[in-house]
């Protein structure tokens, strides 16, 4: 065995830590075993910069040092070593390596930790990710057109599989339901989102709303709330038509840009739009047949009395308009001959409008002639 004068200095603070345990006959000291304290302490002197190497410690929040203490939790801590170094005899020869072992205990472990707790943690300035960190989204449809839209549907289709073997009530008897429009639902999401898409939204909402009101789960009914228009409840209290003092039933149609006010009242048969007989204000046959239909398909051409007045847009949009101020007035009435009306279809609001023109067309889809050569 070496003798100890002409060991080193860390072998020395080493055998002191251990215990001058020797190898004997009943140790194996042909082989040294990288497991051993021996080797964990002169890994840890070397790590602690007690070789005079500067502690690289990495500037993290505080709540990744209880990880940074696990990986580095041994018995013997820093001050310890450098305690038991100092028993015996370990002494700085110079001034400079002396200032030096000063910095090296200011940049211990316990001194960074002390540091990073009394930094302020809600700044943004002082956080720093660790190398090679990989940043997940918090929304799964992060890197789709719409997040927003994507992360709602998802939400009501997992409500609606989740609920679907609950029992349903039938369309009819489901209570009146107004849902957002487009315009409201795209400020919700955040962005564009197709007619087509909100469509399938309302399907499932719709679906979710034919729950029986006493077994609808509480998170369900938060759902449908969310996406109801305000003004349902005005909407429910609406005041019905009703009839005036002179027997008149008063309602309003559109069709295109055509708006149309009908007064119904019993009577012979008579028809005026704008003051004018129905054979001077409308020349073509269909138009005319169009005003009457809804009274024609009841069988009540000989009696009831009509008095219009529209406005806007053509003779054929004025038609339309006429028509279904006529059937409304007629329902008011009558309100039997709803269904009746209904199959006839002249209680419906016709959508359909002219497609307007684009920039570069004849017309809205007509094309000027092209020719290759």
């Amino acid at each position: 065995m070496a003798c100890r004068c002409s060991r080193s200095r860390e072998d020395q603070a080493i055998d002191s830590l251990s215990g001058g345990l020797q190898p004997n006959k009943f140790t194996m000291p042909t082989m040294r075993n990288p497991f051993s304290m021996t080797c964990c302490l002169r890994a840890l002197l070397e790590d602690l910069s007690f070789t005079r190497r500067p502690l690289r410690t990495v500037a993290t929040r505080p709540r990744m040092l209880p990880s940074y203490h696990q990986t580095r939790s041994f018995t013997a801590t820093p001050r310890r070593l450098q305690s038991e170094i100092e028993d015996i005899g370990f002494e700085e020869d110079e001034a400079g390596d002396t200032e030096e072992a000063q910095v090296d205990a200011a940049d211990s472990i316990t001194s960074k930790s002390r540091e990073l707790r009394g930094k302020d943690t809600n700044s943004a300035d002082d956080f720093k990710l660790p190398p090679n960190t990989r940043i997940v989204p918090a929304s799964a449809s992060y890197f789709t057109t719409n997040a927003a839209f994507y992360d709602t549907w998802f939400r009501l289709k997992d409500l609606l599989y989740k609920y679907q073997t609950l029992p349903t009530l039938e369309p009819s008897q489901v209570p009146r339901t107004a849902w957002k429009s487009l315009g409201d639902f795209r400020s919700m999401a955040g962005g564009g989102v197709q007619s087509s898409k909100y469509k399938k939204v309302q399907a499932v909402l719709q679906r979710l709303n034919r729950i029986d009101p006493t077994l609808m789960p509480d998170d369900v009914k938060t759902a449908l709330n969310l996406y109801k228009r305000p003004d349902l409840l005005d909407m429910a209290r609406r005041r019905p038509k009703i009839i005036d003092r002179f027997g008149r039933a008063r309602a309003m149609g559109r069709r295109k840009t055509s708006n149309a006010d009908a007064y119904l009242v019993e009577g012979s048969g008579g028809c005026y739009v704008n003051g004018r007989p129905l054979m001077d204000m409308f020349p073509r046959l269909h138009d005319r047949e169009s005003i009457l239909w809804p009274l024609k398909v009841t069988n009540r051409v000989d009696r009831y009395n009509i008095w219009a007045s529209s406005r806007g847009g053509g003779i054929t949009g004025q038609a339309g308009a006429i028509t279904l101020a006529v059937a409304k007035a007629l329902i008011t009435h009558e309100p039997l001959l709803k269904p009746v009306l209904r199959r006839a279809g002249v209680i419906t609001r016709d959508p359909r409008t002219v497609e307007r023109k684009k920039h570069g067309k004849v017309k809205a889809r007509k094309m000027p002639a092209w020719v290759a050569r």
